[in-house]
């Protein structure tokens, strides 16, 4: 059989298993998902770590980019709308390229049709809320947005909050610093989040992970806290990973090809 030919006894097997994980999703009461960047790679957005990531490449930022925030806003403010970095302008005009793929899009399809209740992400490009979502839980930031770090109030960047000359932009809400809604090295996870992560993550009986390695806490611990519960893991993902061993299904593949045909299978299963 030619390298290049299908594996019948490998696609018999992912047809097995994505059944398994079908009736899984199909049979919760509260689904939910977790991604992270391997599905952002497919829409065109290079990892940060990695052979081909953004800091392999050009190397790691400071560690202390927020403590740096704080001590200066003004001088953090310039950067950001000039950035002197290249790997900050690289990964700029990536993200604002990318378009959500088929997996963003089967998993929105999923939040449609009432069979996944949030989505939490690791990915910080738009992309999961431009495909649809509304139950979108973002713990590291969505590059578009703003942040107050006050009172944590979102603001979008086109409301004419920031003016050029007058740097740092303040909450005119409680006057708090605004910052990138993007989570720094050194910056807590934004609360509200993070609280809502962990109340979905306790009501959760099934989770799809789809596109982590699961080494990122807290979101690694995640998919761990659900089995500990007695709920089901369904993961999805190119490589082995740390949680695939514990996974409850574990579909290799990329996201974008095996979470269409995982959605579909589930949206059979109920309409049976």
């Amino acid at each position: 059989m030619p390298p290049s030919s299908p594996n019948p006894r490998r696609h018999s097997e992912l047809d097995t298993d994505l059944a398994r994980a079908a009736a899984l999703v199909a049979e919760a009461d509260h689904a939910i998902a977790l991604t992270g960047a391997g599905l952002s790679v497919e829409s065109g957005i290079p990892p940060f770590r990695g052979p081909n990531g953004i800091w392999t490449r050009y190397g790691e930022p400071p560690m202390d980019g927020y403590q740096r925030f704080l001590r200066d806003p003004g001088k953090a403010w310039q950067e950001r709308l000039n950035p002197s970095e290249e790997w900050v302008r690289v990964l700029g005009e990536a993200v604002r390229a990318a378009e959500p793929n088929a997996g963003h899009r089967a998993l929105c399809e999923l939040e449609r049709r009432g069979r996944l209740a949030s989505l939490i992400t690791q990915n910080i490009d738009d992309l999961h809320r431009r495909a649809g979502h509304s139950e979108l839980l973002e713990i590291h930031g969505n590059h578009r947005l703003l942040r107050c770090i006050g009172c944590n109030q979102r603001f979008d960047p086109d409301a004419g909050l920031v003016d050029p000359e007058k740097l740092p932009p303040h909450c005119p809400h409680c006057g708090g610093l605004v910052k990138g809604d993007v989570v720094q090295f050194g910056e807590p996870i934004p609360h509200d989040v993070l609280k809502r992560c962990f109340e979905e993550v306790e009501r959760a009986d099934c989770m799809i992970v789809a596109g982590t390695s699961a080494t990122v806490y807290p979101a690694a611990e995640f998919p761990f806290e659900v089995l500990r519960r007695g709920g089901s893991v369904i993961e999805i993902n190119l490589d082995a990973s740390a949680l695939t061993d514990a996974s409850t299904v574990s579909l290799r593949g990329p996201g974008g090809e095996v979470l269409p045909r995982l959605a579909a299978a589930v949206l059979a299963e109920t309409t049976r």
